[in-house]
């Protein structure tokens, strides 16, 4: 059985977009702000719209469309194919899963600090989704925490919530997680991983949050089984998948050092010396080299896994170059400027607060059907920004919303691949993984809808 699926089509849906578009072209007066540079960042003048003569668009904006996005957004493109890359080399040596797999373990022969166990791997999984984006790998980690999650005396939820909500919250409160935050922060034409701190305040919130809900759960039901609401559904023979045996050897050990060493040396590069795109990409290139050499792998076989990683970025790639061209066809039609004026007629007697909690709840509410990271910030982040430019919400704030909006809503929703294929796994009926998660997200999202006031009222972020 096929365990991730793509429904709804991100591409089919830009693709609809796109034609939906070119029609409101042919409807939609065209309009344009006044604009100017700052700081190497285009930025909307408020109060400057004006009418212009219209500029409809046809079949031949729509087959040049695609290309002209590729040219426009080729510098975040060749970024995201650099990074998965080098990321498909590091998983090759097996040394994230190895660590993991090590911390797990040890977890398994301490069954007295299991109290503490359950939070620990949280907050691993949160830092990996946080970090480097883990996702479809919780789909082995399932194989691991769910019998454990019983052996220790909880239920199938239990084991399945630590990889799934982990990565889930490491997600929303990513600080330095390339196809998320990277992609978003490019498109809105900022340091890329800047604003570091309060991102970080933001994932400790949110996986504190995580681990209190979760642990609750676990020791509730530890201390009365039927309070579990898989109570007689499933048993410890459901799961009798083989394992895969992942050993923490010396070799591994370095890369997971050096992998660490990375993201310090990259926050520090980014928060004193302003790295941006090509820094980046080729501070990952450096990692991959050196995990090569360190793996003994030959360079053929290097190569192979660097391609194969770019290879799994072609989806996200070519979503990133549709999505621009979508809004290259608004832009050549004159309309978006004239839609961003109707929405900033809407909001500009909105209170600020209202606006952002706006953008939250819509960009939550678009992850149904985008679950794709990268996709709903190619999608989204060209519209949100100038409207948050007009409503004097800032660009990292544009960025924190979208990330928020991003993150929980895979936790629940039938569309999200990685959650399914996880619950399959797991032996967890739908029915009863949304009803043991509803009041949980309930929580994130009141938590997100808090995390965003500060930046506004408190500090200029």
């Amino acid at each position: 059985m096929k365990l991730i699926q793509k429904f709804p089509d991100t591409i089919t849906i830009i693709l609809v977009i796109t034609v939906l578009f070119i029609g409101l072209t042919w409807v939609i007066p065209a309009g344009e702000f006044d604009r100017t540079i700052t700081n190497n960042t285009e930025k909307i003048i408020a109060g400057s719209y004006k009418h212009v003569s219209s500029s409809p668009q046809g079949v031949k904006a729509f087959l040049e469309a695609p290309i002209k996005g590729f040219i426009s957004a080729s510098q975040i493109i060749a970024f995201v194919f650099l990074v998965g890359g080098a990321f498909s080399i590091i998983n090759l040596t097996g040394a994230i899963n190895a660590g993991l797999f090590n911390v797990i373990e040890f977890s398994q022969k301490r069954p007295k600090h299991k109290i503490f166990i359950v939070p620990f791997l949280i907050v691993l999984f949160s830092f990996a989704g946080a970090t480097f984006g883990m996702s479809e790998e919780i789909l082995i980690f399932i194989l691991i925490t769910v019998p454990m999650a019983k052996a220790m005396g909880y239920d199938a939820i239990v084991g399945a919530a630590i990889p799934i909500v982990g990565t889930g919250v490491g997600f929303g409160g990513a600080f330095s997680n390339p196809f998320t935050i990277g992609i978003a922060q490019g498109i809105a034409q900022i340091p890329i991983f800047s604003g570091m701190e309060y991102r970080i305040f933001v994932w400790f919130v949110l996986t504190t949050c995580a681990c209190a809900v979760i642990t609750h759960y676990a020791v509730k039901i530890e201390k009365n089984p039927q309070k579990s609401l898989l109570f007689g559904i499933t048993d410890e023979k459901d799961i009798n998948h083989e394992v895969p045996d992942f050993k923490l050897d010396g070799r591994r050990k370095i890369i997971l050092y050096a992998l660490f060493a990375l993201i310090f040396i990259l926050i520090y590069g980014v928060s004193n010396y302003d790295w941006y795109i090509n820094e980046i990409a080729a501070l990952f290139l450096a990692l991959a080299i050196f995990v090569s050499i360190i793996y003994r792998m030959s360079m053929s076989k290097a190569i192979d896994a660097f391609v194969l990683g770019a290879k799994d970025m072609m989806t996200a790639a070519l979503v990133i170059g549709l999505a621009k061209g979508l809004l290259i066809i608004a832009q050549e039609g004159k309309i978006i400027d004239t839609i961003l004026n109707s929405i900033v007629a809407i909001t500009q007697n909105t209170p600020t607060a209202v606006s952002a909690e706006c953008i939250f709840f819509f960009q939550s509410f678009l992850n149904f059907f985008i679950p794709s990271g990268s996709g709903q910030a190619s999608l989204t982040m060209p519209i949100i920004i100038p409207i948050c430019d007009a409503s004097e919400i800032s660009r990292q704030m544009a960025v924190l919303t979208f990330q928020l909006g991003d993150g929980f809503t895979n936790l629940i929703i039938p569309t999200s691949g990685v959650t399914m294929g996880a619950l399959s796994l797991a032996k967890i009926p739908y029915s009863k993984w949304f009803k043991w998660m509803l009041p949980r997200m309930l929580v994130f999202l009141i938590a997100s809808m808090l995390l965003i006031l500060p930046p506004l009222y408190l500090f200029n972020w």
